[in-house]
């Protein structure tokens, strides 16, 4: 099942900045091959549900890893099975509207 993921992963007892730790998993999302979206917030990230959720494990890991004794993630979650839509698909929809 395709899913759609916004991912905020907030590594908890390494400092103020956590941006290296951010770079982290957005190298694990990249290896995994899923289509990603970085914003200030957090990650969007398209693919099999599967892969999605295993990636977002494996940043849990690497982000504990790197010495994160705690880590606080949100994230929302969509999935539709009545027809193909992608990240793009969503935007490009809201930015049509706001066109006409």
């Amino acid at each position: 099942m395709k899913v759609i993921a916004d991912l905020c992963l907030v590594p908890i007892g390494v400092g103020v900045s956590v941006s290296t730790h951010v770079a982290a998993c957005e190298k694990v999302l990249r290896e995994a091959g899923l289509d990603i979206k970085l914003h200030a917030y957090g990650t969007n990230i398209e693919g099999e549900w599967d892969e999605v959720f295993a990636a977002i494990k494996r940043c849990h890991e690497v982000v504990h890893d790197m010495g994160a004794p705690r880590i606080s993630t949100n994230m929302r979650v969509g999935t539709r099975i009545d027809r193909t839509q992608t990240m793009a698909d969503k935007v490009s929809s809201v930015e049509r509207k706001l066109d006409g």
